[in-house]
């Protein structure tokens, strides 16, 4: 009897420890420490889509391959295998594809699009969005908003800082755009801080008021960055589109798409400032308003 016993645990012993190995394997699979690929392959192809203006779909080789992030001059972001873009506007693009293998391992590869003629109806309306010269930054009118003017915009590598040393200072900066009745039209930019903020705000209005200086501008809120609503406390970097988390006015949603009733000029505005602002400023780069 006790040599049935002991041959009974024997066997669930050896269960238990083979179960147990094979569970552990499985693990370091699923956690990146079990098997690893080498030279992983990011090769793609990329072909227009027929009968979409500057449209193109990026095809990644999909041996070892388990996902796949798409970089377009934007910021990277985590996409499909077979990913389909559109670049409204006339330029070069490289387009860089990170492929992702077993246990984490990545490969990269990028390849150059041409787009020789920007999409009529997608083309971006915004003058100057990018600051790069003289020229661009002229393009928009600062709206004072700080009394003592201690809250500023700056420029500089292709991009437009707000600054502001706390206490609710603030400041503003503007431009007019001619748009069509009822067209839908899509707002977004690249915004980024290496510190993050308390009480603070970054907020995008696409209103029909002319703006007036030392007046907050609070017609037709689009989107933003707000420490209130969650976002901008801590460092950020990404499409205002992605890491913003203000309710566009209209929708009562995070969107940034806007309509409105009647042709003519509207003001895309940017409005910044807080209590206890960043030490290092918000920035913004490649604004744009598109049709949709």
């Amino acid at each position: 009897m006790n040599l049935n016993i002991n041959l009974k645990k024997n066997v669930f012993l050896m269960f238990a420890l083979a179960l147990g190995i094979l569970t552990s394997c499985d693990d370091e699979v699923g956690n990146g420490n079990g098997l690893t690929a080498t030279n992983v392959d990011a090769a793609f192809t990329i072909t227009p889509v027929a009968g979409a203006v500057n449209t193109y779909l990026l095809t990644a080789q999909t041996k070892g391959v388990i996902g796949s992030k798409w970089n377009t001059g934007d910021g990277a972001y985590s996409g499909k295998m077979n990913e389909t873009i559109n670049l409204p506007d006339a330029g070069t693009y490289t387009i860089t594809h990170t492929a992702i293998g077993a246990g984490g391992a990545t490969g990269t590869a990028s390849q150059q699009i041409v787009v020789a003629t920007t999409d009529p109806l997608k083309g971006n309306l915004v003058q100057g969005g990018s600051f790069e010269t003289a020229a661009d930054q002229a393009k928009w009118t600062v709206l004072n908003l700080s009394a003592n003017g201690s809250a500023f915009w700056s420029y500089a590598n292709k991009s437009a800082t707000i600054h502001s040393p706390g206490g609710w200072a603030q400041e503003g900066i503007y431009q007019a755009i001619d748009v069509i009745k009822d067209k839908e039209y899509t707002i977004d930019m690249l915004v980024s801080s290496p510190s993050g903020s308390d009480e603070t705000w970054f907020e995008v209005y696409a209103g029909t008021s002319a703006p007036a200086s030392g007046v907050e501008y609070k017609d037709n809120k689009v989107m933003g960055l707000s420490t209130w609503d969650g976002c901008a406390k801590d460092a950020f970097s990404g499409k205002l589109s992605t890491v913003g988390c203000v309710k566009n006015d209209k929708t009562g949603t995070v969107s940034n798409v806007v309509k409105f009733a009647q042709s003519g000029k509207i003001y895309l505005l940017i409005r910044s400032g807080g209590n206890t602002f960043t030490k290092d400023g918000i920035t913004v780069t490649k604004i744009e308003l598109r049709g949709k």
